[in-house]
């Protein structure tokens, strides 16, 4: 019965159907052996670029020759390096490299130790007198009211006292922006209020819709003083003059109605005398 089927052999897999490159993915999916983690960790890795900024002291020098310089500032010539080192022994301080670009370079007999603690000490003091200025941003409106304006007046003199820059902004809305003068005038008022804490660092200009000015601490220059009195002066004069074209057009627009009512009454007299020189002589004698 099994005579006519014919024995199959092991299965065999063709390659084709599992390509190389899908042999290595898997193999890269799988997680690495013991034997490669030991083999990857004893390979030596990338060098790291050397992140140290101390100068070279002793032995780590690799001129020939160095310009040595005394431990009291004294240049004393060019010496060759293990000479230097032997000085510097001899005293029982440190051969310090302190200008490496040189040609030969400038050693320093010195305590590196104590260089070291005094340079840190400098830079901690250096940061605590290092002063960081705030720059604060007051806000006010063309038609703000007097409490508003010394309220927020009071906080800007209490910036400045502080130390802090203040950035004073005028914001317009709408129409607002075709009266500029009145923003700068309360930017004037601003600086004047606070001239014993603070002057003017950035005049106002015009910032899109606001008005800008920048004060810091201190007190107003005397040309800062004599600009402000100069733009008040300025102003003072155009509120003059404006008063004086207003009163004059409402003299002329008075005096326009009083000519056209006079003009009205005379022209109602004519038609008064017209109408009684056009009645009839019949009715005059009827009436009387």
């Amino acid at each position: 019965m099994l005579e006519g089927v014919k024995r199959q052999g092991p299965r065999r897999v063709s390659a084709f159907r599992h390509p190389p490159f899908l042999v290595l993915e898997r193999r890269a999916t799988q997680p690495p052996t013991q034997e490669e983690s030991l083999r990857a960790s004893q390979e030596p890795g990338p060098i790291a670029t050397p992140t140290n900024q101390e100068p070279r002291i002793n032995d780590r020098i690799r001129a020939r020759e160095v310009r040595l310089v005394s431990p009291e500032g004294e240049q004393i010539g060019i010496r060759p390096l293990p000479e230097a080192l032997d000085m510097a022994q001899d005293l029982g301080l440190d051969l310090v490299e302190v200008a490496d670009t040189a040609s030969p370079p400038v050693c320093r007999i010195m305590d590196y130790g104590k260089f070291k603690y005094e340079q840190s000490q400098k830079a901690k003091e250096s940061r605590k007198k290092a002063t960081h200025v705030l720059v604060k941003e007051m806000k006010y409106r063309p038609k703000i009211g007097p409490g508003d304006f010394d309220t927020k007046t009071r906080k800007v003199e209490a910036f400045l006292a502080e130390g802090s820059k203040v950035k004073v902004t005028i914001m317009f809305r709408g129409r607002e922006m075709q009266h500029p003068q009145l923003g700068r005038r309360i930017l004037d008022r601003v600086a004047e209020t606070v001239s014993h804490v603070g002057r003017v660092e950035v005049f106002p200009k015009q910032d899109g819709r606001n008005m800008v000015m920048v004060l810091v601490p201190g007190q107003a220059t005397r040309r800062q003083r004599e600009t402000a009195a100069d733009h008040r002066a300025e102003e003072a004069a155009a509120e003059e003059a404006a008063a004086e074209a207003a009163a004059e057009a409402a003299a002329e627009a008075a005096a326009e109605v009083l000519e056209a009512e006079a003009t009205q009454s005379e022209e109602v007299t004519g038609t008064e005398e017209t109408t009684v020189d056009s009645t009839s002589p019949d009715e005059t004698t009827e009436t009387s």
